[in-house]
């Protein structure tokens, strides 16, 4: 009797080319129209996903690009009907750096979908789970694949039981996926293999492995994650791969065949969406925007657990005060307030909150000193549960007689979002506008009068050609 076949294991790929890869090489500076051409032959490429959304392009988006986001995203769904179109949110924050009443995150997520998002990535920076509830149960009504993601970090309270803790309450939540985010590409392989062996054992859900090429770990990572059986992994077509950005599509595609394993991509359809960005890259190199220092292999974050972002807004904090010299304290430093501060992952916003707060000690010659009103918020419980306790002696200095928030800081909030929409009657035009400027008010309000003043001009244009 001939020996039974043995099933061919399928590793799906996640593209970040529209997101996360040019968030991290390029700031996000990548505009509709650059990319917009090459839309409908990404679409047959065969990706699980094509991450588009969320993120920091929603900001960028407004701030610099002087583009629509909602317009943005209902472009690209007409022009990748075929494909799965993924976003990342905040939890909590949405899109934001603060917590946002529980009626703005359900409207947000709701809009999101009918704008054509179909899997909605939900992650939070403390893996508080209470700060991922209502937009993996908003995801889930909306019709969306709600991605439910840990923040992957390393301390001494990180273990895979409280990985695995975590993977079960999303579970719980309605997640169709589970996500392991290493946003700083500190994963190694063998804790990538024991990682996703952990949550294999715990659920049967799919799951998907992000990380970054930062620290020269993520091709290997990724092989010993598919080994231990993960589906999805996240990559960068080639022009816009490595560095901080994620590893190469097609080096993985072809590694991954090579071991046997299927991928669905068609590599010819790869190499002809390679081949539209390598002028793109050129361009943004050219200009000045892809530094060279994105696409070096850092290790220094192996050491210190300090992303690369990081550390490049420390050295940038330390110029503006003229003490450059003291860049190793503040390194030093840096994980000590971690730990004070009961091992937040660093990833946004906290990990903008640690370095500042370690620069300010290192200037300052005395700890906790001068403290951000965003560590006195944090301090107070408004960025949700710490994976360990603060210290208390740090959190007293900090917060002196106020007292830390028992529950749910969301729970304080008050309803925004039809006050906001009765506020900007005649001035917002639908609901997306409404939550723009619920987000980025400031950003939100340029926008609009850009938008209305372009609209006039264009309406001029028009008579006068006539």
């Amino acid at each position: 009797m001939a020996p039974k076949k043995q099933k061919i294991q399928k590793v799906q790929f996640v593209e970040t080319v529209l997101r996360d890869a040019n968030q991290s090489l390029i700031a996000t500076r990548l505009p509709y129209d650059k990319f917009e051409p090459i839309l409908a032959t990404m679409d047959k490429a065969g990706f699980y996903a094509v991450e588009c959304w969320g993120g920091a392009t929603f900001d960028v988006c407004l701030r610099y690009l002087n583009e629509d986001p909602w317009e943005r995203l209902r472009k690209i769904r007409k022009s990748m009907p075929n494909t799965k179109l993924q976003m990342l949110l905040r939890g909590q924050n949405v899109l934001g750096y603060a917590h946002y009443p529980d009626d703005f995150v359900r409207k947000f997520v709701q809009k999101s979908v009918e704008n054509g998002i179909d899997i909605i990535r939900i992650f939070d920076a403390l893996n508080d789970t209470q700060n991922l509830k209502v937009a993996m149960e908003a995801a889930v009504k909306a019709g969306a694949m709600a991605s439910g993601t840990i923040s992957y970090t390393t301390s001494p309270v990180h273990t895979l039981n409280k990985y695995v803790e975590i993977v079960r309450e999303l579970k719980e939540m309605g997640a169709s996926s589970i996500c392991i985010k290493d946003m700083a590409g500190i994963m190694g392989p063998k804790e990538a293999y024991d990682l996703v062996s952990a949550i294999k054992d715990a659920v049967d859900l799919p799951i998907d492995i992000h990380t970054h090429s930062t620290t020269g770990l993520a091709f290997m990572t990724y092989l010993k994650a598919v080994e231990a059986g993960a589906d999805i992994i996240d990559t960068a077509i080639s022009p816009f791969s490595g560095g901080t950005s994620q590893p190469a599509t097609e080096t993985l595609v072809y590694a991954l065949g090579q071991l046997g394993y299927a991928t669905d991509l068609d590599e010819k359809v790869l190499k002809q969406i390679a081949d539209f960005f390598k002028p793109i890259r050129d361009g943004f190199v050219s200009d000045g925007t892809l530094m060279p220092k994105s696409m070096a292999t850092d290790t220094q974050c192996l050491t210190y657990q300090v992303p690369g972002g990081m550390l490049s807004n420390l050295l940038s904090q330390l110029k503006m005060m003229n003490a450059l010299d003291r860049f190793d304290e503040a390194l030093l430093e840096t994980p000590k307030v971690r730990k004070d501060l009961g091992y937040p992952p660093l990833v946004t916003p906290t990990s903008q909150m640690v370095g500042v707060q370690a620069v300010r000690n290192v200037i300052d010659g005395a700890r906790y000193k001068t403290v951000s009103k965003e560590i006195k918020a944090y301090c107070r419980g408004e960025y949700g549960r710490t994976p360990a306790p603060i210290d208390p002696a740090i959190q007293k200095q900090i917060l002196g007689d106020t007292a830390p928030l028992t529950g749910r800081y969301a729970d304080t909030l008050e309803p925004i979002f039809e006050k906001t929409k009765k506020e900007l009657t005649g001035i917002a035009r639908c609901d997306e506008d409404v939550l723009s400027y619920i987000a980025f008010p400031q950003l939100a309000e340029k926008f609009f009068e850009a938008r209305k003043a372009r609209e006039e001009n264009e309406a001029t244009y028009t008579i006068e050609a006539i």
